[in-house]
């Protein structure tokens, strides 16, 4: 993938925070600190200079390669405007690559950064816990995004797979939490934020990862063992080249602190790779008979679309298979055969 930094990128258009919900209190304090951060951090507030951001921003990726919080720099939305994604995207990859990327998150969090560059993810800090009984979306992204394969597309997804959730959030009468659609508002979502801020403006072919990675990381979770070879088919042909990713997503998606029940999600996404791995392979192998035979043995021996052509042709293939006959050879060679042997391949003699 190409280097952002080689690009010429126009400044970003910076949006408002996320609005918050009513009676729940800011998730980042302007005192300098949000849950999460520790609290031993020295704070330290930043005059409106574009150095002072980058500083900011590299105190988070130095956090997410060390796992130590560092100095919390706070940055005001007016310090961010100027700057483009030439200024920004080398530092959140290295951030969201590296090893300890759930506390680089935590501080970029508390510079105030998160909240300006990107509140569809901020939104999510705190979002679906306490009253609600569902596990906090922000703490869930976060364990997501290390557990992920430090690839820059899978790490970008893992961030964003959820900002959905959000504005899908349904109760039922029963009390139980529904997200329902939540994939695909979130893809419409980073459509939105791209446009906003442009950060994958030079990189297409990244932004279309993400963006498909996001609309389908519940896609490979649906599987349950019952799908046909068909429907495995399918779901491999769909899923493109994007294929590998969507696995690799839906395994880092799994983040239950019940042991057997994220060994059984394992278990299954493990399943579905290697039955798409085994109908490729038998797939690509060359078929035993050429293909036409079909039509040559109806117009030899007279004999209509039927089960009984269907019949002879699985004889032809096992024959082939047991090695009684040759395989891989052209029509007349096994028109011969079924000549030769008509009884045996259920043709009257005429």
């Amino acid at each position: 993938m190409s280097d952002p930094s080689s690009k010429s990128t126009p400044p970003l258009e910076l949006s408002d925070p996320a609005p918050r919900e009513p009676g729940s209190s800011p998730r980042v304090a302007r005192s300098g600190r949000p849950k999460g951060v520790a609290s031993a951090s020295p704070v330290e507030a930043l005059p409106g200079a574009r150095e002072r951001v980058l500083e900011a921003l590299d105190v988070a990726v130095a956090s997410s390669e060390t796992g130590e919080p560092g100095r919390l720099l706070l940055v005001r939305p007016e310090d961010l405007r100027g700057l483009g994604a030439v200024d920004l995207r080398p530092g959140l990859d290295r951030l969201l690559t590296g090893r300890h990327a759930d506390v680089g998150l935590d501080v970029l969090l508390g510079s105030g950064i998160l909240e300006v560059l990107l509140p569809e993810v901020e939104a999510m800090v705190g979002f679906g816990d306490g009253e609600w009984r569902h596990k906090d979306v922000w703490k869930h992204t976060k364990q997501v995004v290390i557990q992920a394969v430090p690839r820059v597309e899978l790490r970008w997804a893992a961030l964003l797979h959820d900002i959905g959730k959000v504005k899908t959030r349904t109760i039922s009468e029963s009390g139980e939490v529904h997200f329902f659609g939540h994939a695909e508002v979130g893809a419409r979502m980073f459509d939105k934020l791209e446009r906003r801020l442009r950060l994958f403006n030079e990189e297409d072919t990244l932004r279309q990862e993400i963006r498909f990675l996001v609309l389908h990381h519940l896609r490979a979770g649906c599987y349950d063992g019952s799908w046909t070879d068909s429907a495995v088919r399918r779901f491999a042909r769909e899923m493109g080249s994007h294929l590998d990713g969507l696995l690799l997503l839906s395994r880092a998606d799994m983040t239950t602190k019940r042991p057997e029940k994220k060994r059984a999600a394992m278990r299954m996404i493990q399943e579905l790779s290697e039955r798409i791995e085994q109908l490729a392979v038998d797939d690509a192998r060359v078929p035993p008979l050429p293909k036409g035979l079909g039509d040559h043995l109806m117009r030899e021996f007279g004999i209509p679309p039927s089960r009984q052509l269907g019949s002879l042709m699985r004889a032809l293939e096992m024959a082939a298979d047991g090695g009684e006959i040759e395989s891989h050879r052209d029509a007349d060679y096994y028109v011969s055969v079924v000549a030769q042997d008509r009884a045996r391949f259920g043709l009257v003699s005429g």
